[in-house]
């Protein structure tokens, strides 16, 4: 008997078909990946087997019985948790806390706090997560993040776990804790449904496979029946060159950025590295080794304590976005959704935001200008949308990723920052990025790469320089760097 059947699933908005009978089977215990590029519509499958979205048609089955939750709280209550790329935590509670969250434990009145957070230390100590349950579930990093949600699912005796994009921001050292306890709950009945558009993981952790395209079910298959190449072209519908571009020549521009000990008042402490006109210059490191907060302070977000920061020659001590824009910088941040867009704005009011003020007239925008410039960043970027107008919550993840970075593409910047660009992105939206990285490096700007992904550094950079616990500990030419040589500048 499957753990979950998905028979004629179909969903639409208005102007919008999301699902066109997609149907699916997850056998117990098994890792099951649902893939496809971004808009196939995989977002809306996981919504409705959580119980926050209702089919129009089709139905669900849960070892074998029908399966119709109202809501993520009845999905939970039968079984089914989610993790979603954003975790559903409270940074001011403690660990024990969030796992009981909503289902505090009360006697005479008052919590049992030792209860829970005896049983909260056995649930992480299942998974083999070595968190104090009394740590304020804010100062947690990422990974532990993610693992008290996972702690949180199996609280409520969860039999399917779907994760979401369950990678995007971990570093290849945390990884190999997720993949760890992916295979223990696997092992002990719990069903996952795995969702990444990164493929290695779905060969690495996946037994079966369901490709998803434009809101219908390609197919299903055992992962061992796939190539990657196979998969690539049953995901996008065509043959794909997913390599990255050719290399360019060693730059000899003027320095465009230079950070010379740099001290922040968090996390980083010590800080050298400098950046070229027309180079790629990769920032490698851990999660929480103090990359985005550099990043911030060269684009005026974080105060800095010491050192010094120049740009073009000039000494660069931003108060603000505004005048870090207004000298030349761009920033596409690492969380799109809270720091990239304005979610109830629309794609034409989102990608116009840097550059307002120069289509505006006595206090008036030129609309005729606008409705040019939006169009033109929409068609170099191939933004997926029936209009301009649409509200840019309602895009797929990599279409939101395309209007962050098109935003920019009509500011006459000199610097672009990329903190984890393609997180959340298709395989065939990804390639669309790496080659724009590529032209505007070409082109004489001076680009600063953050990224997790170690292949996307050491194929996309000229320079990587390797940071850990706020420190630089090394700095490598891409060319002839290894996955091992970085790892080992960045790893404790």
């Amino acid at each position: 008997m499957n753990a979950l059947e998905v028979r004629g699933i179909s969903k639409a908005y208005p102007g919008v078909r999301a699902l066109d009978q997609i149907a699916f089977a997850c056998s117990k215990g098994s890792v099951h990946a649902l893939v496809g590029e971004n808009g196939a519509g995989k977002s809306t499958v996981i919504k409705i087997l959580s119980g926050a979205v209702a089919p129009d048609e089709g139905e669900l089955l849960l070892d074998g019985e029908p399966y119709a939750p109202e809501s993520p709280s009845k999905a939970a209550a039968a079984g089914v948790s989610t993790i979603y790329q954003e975790f559903n935590l409270i940074p001011g509670l403690n660990v024990a806390e969030n796992i009981f969250l909503g289902r505090e434990r009360v006697g005479g009145g008052l919590l049992e706090s030792k209860s829970m957070r005896h049983e909260a230390q056995a649930l992480l100590e299942r998974i083999g997560a070595p968190i104090d349950v009394r740590r304020r579930v804010g100062t947690l990093s990422v990974a532990e993040q993610q693992l008290v949600e996972i702690a949180k699912s199996l609280a409520v005796s969860a039999r399917v776990l779907i994760m979401d994009e369950p990678s995007a921001t971990l570093s290849d050292h945390d990884m190999i804790l997720l993949y760890n306890v992916v295979r223990k709950l696997s092992s002990e009945g719990v069903t996952i449904i795995y969702v990444s558009h990164r493929l290695d993981e779905i060969f690495d952790l996946c037994d079966t496979c369901t490709v998803m395209k434009d809101g219908r079910s390609v197919c299903t298959r055992p992962v061992a029946e796939l190539s990657r190449e196979s998969l690539i072209q049953l995901m996008v519908g065509r043959e794909l060159d997913t390599r990255f571009p050719e290399k360019r020549p060693v730059t000899t521009g003027e320095i465009v950025l230079e950070v010379e000990c740099l001290r922040l008042e968090e996390r980083v402490r010590d800080i050298t590295f400098s950046v070229r006109a027309g180079e790629v210059v990769g920032l490698a490191g851990l999660v929480g080794a103090g990359r985005t907060e550099v990043a911030r302070a060269i684009f005026g977000l974080e105060t800095v304590a010491a050192g010094r920061i120049s740009f073009r020659g000039q000494s660069h001590r931003p108060q603000s976005p505004s005048q870090a824009i207004a000298a030349g910088i761009a920033l596409v941040p690492g969380d799109r959704k809270l720091q990239g867009l304005v979610l109830g704005l629309s794609i034409r009011e989102n990608a116009i935001l840097p550059t307002l003020r120069s289509i505006c007239r006595l206090g008036f925008v030129e609309s005729r200008r606008e409705r040019e410039r939006v169009a033109k960043v929409c068609k170099q970027l191939a933004v997926s949308a029936s209009s301009v107008e649409v509200p840019v919550v309602t895009l797929s993840g990599g279409n939101q990723q395309k209007v962050v970075f098109g935003k920019w593409m009509a500011s006459s910047f000199s610097l672009l920052i990329l903190d984890e660009p393609t997180r959340g992105v298709d395989v065939g939206a990804k390639t669309e990025f790496y080659r724009l990285i590529d032209a505007i490096a070409r082109s004489g700007k001076a680009v600063l790469l953050i990224s997790s992904g170690l292949p996307e550094l050491i194929g996309m950079a000229d320079r990587i320089v390797g940071v850990r616990d706020g420190v630089v500990t090394g700095e490598a030419m891409a060319l002839g760097s290894t996955e091992e040589s970085v790892l080992q500048m960045i790893a404790r």
